[in-house]
Parts: structure tokens; C-alpha cells; sequence
């Protein structure tokens, strides 16, 4: 493994890799709440992250989602023994609702059989994409931002 790649994929592992590697997010105060099986969770304070009317800027409503899919894809390539670089080619990002308190980007992992036909296309191809979503939650937990991401992964 490269030393792009963290001893420790733990949430704390991976919240030091993504401050040390892409340094926006220590600026946003970005934190990892939650990495298991099921999903990625990232964090971040209004206070670093505020724009002119008090709510949170569009332009870090947009970052915390794309960094919890690119976290999100770059944690399965850890986790199969992948050594690879994962780059985001398209996001689409819908803004539902101004969001007021702490930023909370929510990527579900995908299904077991997408992500072994993408590991294996990724072997096979040295090149795979995947498709992936999150959310960032609003008030009362309902969806403020609705992203939607390609990223993809060479090795």
C-alpha cells in the first residue's frame, strides 16, 4: 500500500487521511461521525461553513456530499486491498432547503453485488466507475441537498 492509504480505516483514521490529503476539509471542520458497513456519515459546523444570510454556503453543501461518496468508495477500495486513486467526474447537486445548524452529508453504501462487479471491473480494467448519492440533512433530519455523483477509481 501507498502512503496515500491509512493504517487505520476507523473513522478517526479516515477523518486524519482526509485532513492530511485534501486540507478544504480541515478548513470546513470536517468530521467523520460514523463509517460502517451500512454508511458514511461526515460532519462539519455551521460557523466554518456560513454565508452572508446564516445559513450554510452552497458552495460546502456541495463539498461534504461529494467528499462523503469520494470517502465513502475510497474506504470499499481499502477494504478489498486496493491501492487506487478515486476522482470525481460528475455531481449534480439539488438544494431543497436552507440548512441552519450542523452540516450532516449521509452516503449509503451500495449493494454487496454492485460493489463486487465494481471491484472486479476495477481489476480487470485498471478503471471503474460507480454511481453514488447522499444526503445532507435539513431540519428535523428531512433532506436539504439531494447529490448525486459518478466517481472513479484507478489503480
Amino acid at each position: 500500500m501507498s502512503d496515500l492509504v491509512p493504517e487505520s480505516m476507523s473513522a478517526k483514521g479516515l477523518e486524519a487521511f482526509l485532513h492530511e490529503k485534501i486540507p478544504l476539509t480541515r478548513a470546513m471542520g470536517l468530521h467523520v461521525a460514523e463509517s460502517n458497513a451500512r454508511r458514511l456519515v461526515l460532519e462539519a459546523p455551521l460557523d466554518r461553513n456560513v454565508n452572508h444570510l446564516g445559513t450554510a454556503f452552497g458552495g460546502s453543501l456541495h463539498a461534504l456530499p461529494t467528499l462523503a461518496c469520494y470517502a465513502g468508495l475510497w474506504t470499499l477500495l481499502r477494504e478489498a486491498g486496493i491501492d487506487g486513486h478515486v476522482v470525481v467526474k460528475r455531481s449534480q447537486a439539488y438544494y431543497r432547503a436552507p440548512v441552519t445548524g450542523t452540516l450532516r452529508a449521509i452516503c449509503i453504501r451500495p449493494p454487496a453485488a454492485v460493489v463486487k462487479e465494481f471491484i472486479r471491473d476495477l481489476q480487470r480494467h485498471k478503471k471503474a466507475r460507480m454511481e453514488l448519492e447522499a444526503v445532507v440533512e435539513g431540519k428535523d433530519g428531512k433532506p436539504a441537498v439531494e447529490f448525486s455523483g459518478t466517481f472513479v477509481a484507478v489503480v
